[in-house]
């Protein structure tokens, strides 16, 4: 069964969600209105629409960005490709960067959570 669903509405699972119209949107946004944020975005529709060695890939040229060099999220995402990957160490390592970005608890609890996910296969 196929599951269309019309642009501006939200996806009835994550299984259907459509992330090559995303990719197309963030690509639209970059356009009219580049940031680094946006690219960042942009990246991790890539990564959950073309699997997460294309996420990485996306992210690769984002750290030289200053306005992303200490931004959490940077190394969430990285982090979150890595462990897709079975890469332990280095998804370890950036999970631990991230724990050092955020001051958010409820975010710290999250990163802490997959660390220790990760940590076990080391």
């Amino acid at each position: 069964m196929t599951v269309h669903v019309a642009p501006g509405m939200l996806a009835p699972s994550w299984a259907v969600t459509d992330w090559a119209e995303i990719v197309s949107l963030y690509d639209v946004m970059l356009r009219l209105w580049p940031s680094p944020v946006v690219a960042l975005n942009r990246a991790v529709a890539v990564g959950l629409r073309d699997g997460p060695q294309a996420g990485l890939d996306a992210l690769t040229p984002l750290p030289t960005d200053p306005a992303l060099a200490t931004y959490g999220y940077l190394s969430a995402a990285r982090a979150d490709f890595l462990r897709r990957l079975e890469n332990w160490p280095q998804a370890a390592t950036a999970y631990e960067e991230a724990l050092t970005l955020t001051g958010n608890e409820a975010e710290r609890a999250f990163l802490a959570g997959r660390l220790a996910e990760v940590a076990r296969h080391l």
